[in-house]
């Protein structure tokens, strides 16, 4: 068995000796997409052009496979190295497959998390391209955000005819950068030439709305009518001012037009993947887009995405928001788990995970058995990858599958990290066997005419396992306002810590009896969700003590290094 504490070569080393076909050849001979349908982005990346997607609308879909995972905890998880491993295994056993991803975000990439590309044999490639700067998607995405807001006070300059009331501004401007200096900002200093100072306010690109709506958009018709559709701020009279009002759909879909067209890359294996948007699901909807999985599903029997983070967060919003929206229909969850994990929700400290320790996986287990109940409401077939690692023992184990077992769902230990798609073989066929069971529809946790508030409340109970939710006078006067006006029918997106189902990121496992703190509400009317900020989640998250940037530089040969 292989495993990261074993291996001698970090993931960058171990992608930068892959043997990559050209990404021509892997449309070709695996998916049939010939070449004159592709824009290619050097040898090893290339984006599908949407006219052919478009021809591909009368094919059958393949079958969904969703994986998520537990609350994540230092100790780390793996979703997307299971989902690349799973995705590998199911085209080893004959299984036409395809893999979805989102494109990572550099703030992570720099900060804390590092890269996002998989690990290991399971990964993605050319993964130093897809974690900095890929195909410029997230600069399209930022640019075409930052366009509006120069518009809004560009308009107001020059007379502001619609009655813009500077006050009430909604729209931030973004980067796709950790930097806790932007949170909170004073702008348009130094006279009147230069607008009208204020305090203001960037979020990073991950949490913008253009984000949302270009991984929601079915085609490049209905990403102008969203954008167009997204609330800018408020007049004096507080009636709604939407970006048509200004003109600034047109050109905010003509920077979006070639980012818009589906990222194809391969992985380790040489199998084909998708990676294309990448909202953060503690702070946005937490999938890649619509017409890469929709797409995806006309290429291939087999399809195998992620949603962000634990599946109170990825997993929750894949299904309430993009699955209720694209009418896509997942036929099994793979919920990702490790034993060091389940230790560290068990009150072990990471210095300590080495050592068996058979009652913290029991304690720890009840953070896994709380996602698969919270699946399993949405009428998901569930399945446990254990992502393996050299310290768990057989007690532990044992253990894991017992606690799954009970519950009817099968935990399967697999070893994509150290062996590729060899090492997930067992949980590919654990798939494979459950998708040969009639299709269930999901069953969604709240319905589109359920007011806001029970919405939210809803969510909070029946997941989060919550006793209630709070709000201040002036929250819960903006969610009556955005019920009366007319936006009740729209799904929630909740933003909130990761680290646990409640608001406070230090109560690990499954806790019950808290409650959810609602510090602010904002209507993302383009996306059609409502954002509901709890606890001291930030939407500009800040770079750690030390930043994974630190150790990323070049090396005499020209090669990036220290990535991940």
């Amino acid at each position: 068995m292989t495993d990261q504490h074993l291996n001698p070569k970090s993931d960058i080393e171990i992608a930068n000796a892959a043997n990559m076909e050209k990404i021509l050849k892997i449309a070709e001979d695996r998916l049939g997409i010939e070449a004159e349908n592709l824009e290619p982005y050097g040898h090893y990346k290339a984006k599908v052009s949407l006219d052919y997607i478009n021809k591909l609308q009368d094919r059958p879909d393949g079958k969904l496979i969703l994986v998520t995972a537990m609350t994540p905890t230092p100790a780390g998880e793996g979703k997307t190295t299971t989902t690349v491993g799973l995705g590998d295994a199911l085209n080893r056993i004959g299984k036409k497959t395809m893999i979805c991803l989102r494109e990572p975000s550099l703030g992570p990439c720099f900060g804390m998390k590092g890269g996002a590309a998989g690990g290991g044999y399971a990964q993605v490639v050319p993964m130093t391209d897809i974690n900095l700067h890929f195909t410029g998607d997230f600069h399209a995405i930022g640019v075409a955000n930052n366009l509006l807001a120069a518009m809004i006070d560009n308009h107001i300059y020059w007379g502001n005819s619609l009655g813009i009331d500077e006050r009430r501004i909604s729209w931030r401007r973004v980067v796709d950068m950790n930097d806790r200096a932007l949170r909170y900002i004073v702008n348009s200093m130094g006279g009147v030439s230069n607008g009208f100072p204020r305090e203001d306010h960037f979020d990073i690109t991950v949490a913008s709305e253009v984000m949302a709506i270009f991984c929601l958009a079915t085609d490049l018709k209905d990403l102008e009518a969203r954008l167009g559709n997204i609330i800018v701020g408020y007049t004096r009279e507080k009636q709604p001012v939407y970006a048509r009002d200004l003109n600034a759909q047109g050109a905010m879909t003509a920077l979006l037009k070639d980012a818009f067209q589906p990222n194809l890359v391969q992985t380790l294996e040489n199998n084909p993947a998708f990676i294309h948007g990448g909202p953060f699901a503690n702070i946005a909807h937490g999938c890649n887009s619509v017409l890469a999985t929709k797409t995806a599903l006309k290429l291939a029997d087999y399809v195998v995405t992620e949603a962000g983070f634990g599946a109170d967060l990825g997993a929750e919003k894949f299904l309430d928001i993009k699955c209720r929206k694209a009418g896509l229909n997942p036929e099994v969850a793979v919920v990702v788990a490790t034993i060091r994990a389940l230790k560290m929700h068990g009150g072990v400290a990471k210095e300590d995970l080495g050592t068996e320790n058979v009652s913290a996986v029991e304690t720890g287990a009840q953070n896994l058995v709380r996602h698969i109940e919270n699946l399993k409401k949405f009428n998901l077939s569930v399945i446990v990858a254990v992502n393996k690692f050299s310290s768990d023992t057989d007690a532990e184990i044992e253990a894991l599958q017992q606690i799954c077992g009970e519950l009817g769902v099968r935990a399967v230990m697999s070893d994509h990290w150290g062996n590729g798609g060899a090492g997930a073989e067992e949980l590919a066929m654990a798939v494979a066997e459950q998708l040969n069971e009639p299709a269930k529809p999901i069953s969604l946790i709240y319905q589109d005419d359920v007011p806001l508030w029970d919405k939210i409340k809803t969510v909070a109970t029946e997941l989060y396992r919550a006793d209630d939710i709070v709000a201040d006078q002036k929250v819960m006067g903006q969610i009556k306002e955005m019920q009366d006006n007319g936006f009740g029918h729209y799904p929630i997106c909740i933003a909130k810590t990761q680290y646990s189902f409640s608001t406070d990121p230090a109560l690990k496992g499954a806790p019950t009896g808290h409650t959810v703190q609602i510090r602010e509400a904002r209507i993302s009317n383009g996306a059609e969700f409502i954002v509901i900020v709890c606890g001291d989640i930030m939407t500009m998250p800040g770079l750690p003590r030390v930043p994974a940037a630190d150790k990323i530089g070049i090396d005499e040969n020209g090669q990036i290094i220290g990535l991940f």
